[in-house]
């Protein structure tokens, strides 16, 4: 028994070992740092099928990234969700401006573009099972750049929700899944922009 005994311990420190490992945390730099000390607007469009399912998830996503950029970055300046959805109400057409444009309409010296072409709760074709995916180009230009009208920083953020393969209707609603995957998204989405813990092995 004690020779048996003496043969599981590596296992068990092993076993040990891995949860340790999984659970471990990065402390993460901002990919783009530029907003520090600057006025920004954060805006999001979405392409028209997904607004037919989704219609209020652009600017809902918006305003929660613009959230987590005021409360997160340093001696920033971040125009009110609110009058960003109003001029883009009086300006039906804004994106066919260019972005430096939209940039001093809006007063600030950062725009925030978020191009959000996919946004879905259930894999194609199929409405039983949960397995939602939303995904985005994010684009930060720069008033104040050589190149005003151009994006000087572009990177594509995709994230699933739920985290379980093969949940289905009978085991969460619409609403919790909406949720889970709004807020999965805004977290990445706006960890580009300031320093960050997150874990090693995300799920």
């Amino acid at each position: 028994m004690l020779a048996l005994n003496a043969c599981m311990i590596p296992a068990v420190v092993g076993g040990m070992g891995s949860v340790i490992e999984k659970s471990k945390k990065l402390d993460v730099p901002a990919d783009y740092d530029g907003l520090e000390g600057k006025t920004v607007a954060v805006l999001a469009s979405a392409d028209h099928s997904v607004l037919m399912e989704h219609a209020a998830i652009a600017g809902n996503i918006a305003a929660n990234v613009a959230l987590r950029i005021a409360q997160n970055v340093d001696r920033v300046s971040v125009l009110g969700p609110g009058e960003v959805e109003e001029w883009k109400y009086r300006t039906p057409r804004w994106q066919t401006l260019a972005p430096g444009e939209i940039a001093k309409e809006l007063g600030v010296e950062r725009l925030v573009v978020i191009d959000l072409y996919e946004y879905r709760l259930n894999p194609l074709g199929n409405s039983w099972i949960w397995d939602g995916v939303a995904g985005a180009n994010i684009n930060v230009a720069e008033v104040d750049s050589i190149s005003p009208d151009e994006y000087v920083f572009t990177k594509a953020v995709v994230v699933a929700f739920p985290d379980i393969e093969g949940l289905g209707r009978n085991q969460a609603t619409a609403t919790q899944v909406n949720t889970g995957l709004a807020l999965k998204f805004v977290q990445r989405a706006s960890w580009l922009f300031y320093r960050h813990i997150e874990d090693k092995y995300p799920k």
